[in-house]
């Protein structure tokens, strides 16, 4: 029996991009296939389950309601006061990074 059940309800999904380990992206696929549901459901999962019993880290959150979660980078444009341009090494060369992956 799966730890993680097929979904069962949409949420609203938001795109986010990463890096794993080979033998974590393995895994993740082929849990996914194992319950018929795509990898980014199962990811969403594992935060759900397993962050949810880390009791440290809910009193935390609880206390920190706030978003940590990055802005997107066209809200951050006119923050820089360089016309878009953050720090260096954001942009086109970490675009190109990220078309690596």
């Amino acid at each position: 029996m799966s730890l993680i059940k097929p979904r069962t309800r949409g949420k609203q999904l938001v795109p986010h991009r990463t890096r794993l380990d080979r033998e974590n992206h393995e895994t993740l696929h082929a849990y996914a296939a194992f319950i018929g549901e795509e990898p980014e459901y199962v990811l969403n999962q594992l935060i759900d389950t397993v962050l949810a019993k880390d009791k440290e880290f809910v009193k935390w959150r609880r206390e920190h309601t706030e978003s940590f979660a990055p802005r997107p980078a066209a809200a951050r444009k006119g923050e820089t006061g360089q016309g878009g341009r953050g720090k260096p090494g954001v942009g086109a060369s970490s675009a190109i990074g990220e078309a690596r992956l």
